[in-house]
């Protein structure tokens, strides 16, 4: 079983146990792929509280959420990530929750999102903008999903890892397209994959790289193609968060 097929199985499991919210009154913040064809001198960062990952296990544990997705807002960050998966990333929708009433800039719920349910829940505790993963749903699902998402009022990241899978983003009109450099499967991580994907882009969406990023040598090997980079374990284990995401925005 490889990484994605057991975590899929236990989310299958954590949102059959999942209770269907009520739908609350939506968080303000401004729409992420605005703000990203509004400022397009420079790369934007989207930055990530992750706790734990199932490739490298414990990341930063002690991590006070509010805390770190303030340095990031204080340091230029267009939009704070949260991870909320319990099992594989030690996340919770507690973390979100808590980091979306303490920053003024939109929060993505970075999770693998397979029902209408966890996008309510997300929703409700603060996300604007939600994950759905092609490698991790059919295409019908897919389909079904944005739609939920959108009619909820949600933005959509759809990501990606290779260019059918782009193709499909594109294809059902996806504005946010990530192109996720870590292969579900394996977890390897390789900052080329962005590199040949970008060659298909073909839309007015907003692109961002995600993993990998660590130097802003890293980011400028994307810089021209995309808007956005994703980076999470490099701002976790680094002792100043704040300087960490400062020295990773580059001009475009």
């Amino acid at each position: 079983m490889t990484f994605l097929e057991e975590i899929l199985a236990q989310k299958a499991v954590e949102v059959a146990e999942m209770p269907l919210e009520q739908v609350a009154e939506k968080r303000k913040t401004y729409s992420f792929y605005e703000f990203l064809k509004e400022n397009t001198e420079q790369m934007q960062l989207i930055a990530e509280v992750k706790r734990a990952s199932p490739s490298k296990g414990e990341i930063n544990m002690d991590v006070n959420p509010v805390a770190q997705a303030k340095s990031y807002e204080a340091a230029g960050a267009g939009m704070i990530s949260v991870l909320t998966d319990p099992i594989f990333f030690k996340g919770s929708i507690e973390d979100l929750r808590e980091v979306a009433k303490n920053v003024a800039i939109p929060v993505l719920c970075k999770d693998f999102i397979i029902s209408e349910k966890q996008l309510i829940r997300a929703r409700n505790a603060g996300a604007t903008v939600v994950l759905l993963i092609i490698s991790a749903l059919t295409e019908d699902e897919l389909g079904l999903l944005f739609k939920q998402a959108s009619a909820l009022d949600l933005e959509v990241l759809v990501e990606v890892h290779d260019r059918d899978e782009l193709a499909l983003a594109q294809k059902i009109g996806a504005k946010l397209i990530g192109v996720n450099n870590r292969n579900l499967h394996t977890f390897e991580v390789d900052i080329a994959v962005s590199e040949m994907v970008a060659s298909d882009f073909s839309t007015e969406a907003c692109f961002i790289s995600e993993s990998g990023f660590k130097t802003a040598d890293d980011v400028n090997r994307v810089s021209k193609e995309f808007n956005a980079v994703l980076v999470g374990e490099a701002l976790m284990r680094d002792k100043t968060p704040q300087k960490a995401a400062e020295s990773l925005k580059v001009k475009r």
